[in-house]
């Protein structure tokens, strides 16, 4: 599969490229961005970005696809994407913390939803959050996805394993939602 350009009316998301390496590390090492992740470590260094974006590839099936984040007159500002799990797709996400509160997200997170649930033959996606990020579990919520339970995950920023909110959307509450 070719990575696809996405775009919104604020947004584009677009396969990640070398040159956002600097930006990237730039917000990830940010503790308030990254102790919010589960897998990104703490300090975040532009040698990290780099060999994550040296695993990117345009053809890697959706459940492995991701996307930067670019929004209109102010670049690169984050990244949404999919990684394989037991349990099926899971979406992950993070916004570099000058763009907070701006909507930024949901919106992104909705084109690379529509955009996940037309290509793949998934039934659901997964993701959730860590107990104290209210913000993300907001967003998740907009977009209709619901609790399905508890979890213990561990955040390589804070090193330690921490409670989390488990959730799911399904294709049919997707489909509903864009009824």
């Amino acid at each position: 599969m070719t990575m696809p350009v996405l775009t919104t009316r604020r947004l584009v998301l677009r396969p990640p490229r070398a040159e956002d390496a600097e930006p990237i590390a730039r917000y990830l090492n940010d503790f308030a961005v990254s102790g919010n992740l589960a897998r990104v470590p703490y300090p975040y260094h532009v040698s990290d970005a780099r060999a994550w974006l040296r695993t990117r590839r345009p053809d890697l099936p959706p459940e492995e696809m991701n996307f930067s984040i670019e929004a209109a007159g102010l670049g690169y500002v984050g990244h949404v994407g999919y990684h394989a799990a037991g349990s099926g797709p899971v979406i992950g996400y993070w916004l570099g913390r000058p763009f907070w509160g701006q909507g930024i997200m949901t919106e992104a997170a909705e084109a690379c939803l529509d955009w996940f649930f037309a290509t793949s033959a998934a039934p659901a996606v997964y993701s959730g959050v860590f107990h104290f990020n209210a913000a993300s579990l907001a967003i998740q919520r907009k977009l209709g996805f619901t609790e399905t339970g508890r979890s213990s995950l561990l955040c390589l920023a804070r090193g330690v394993e921490v409670e989390h909110i488990d959730t799911q959307l399904t294709r049919s509450v997707w489909k509903a939602r864009q009824a």
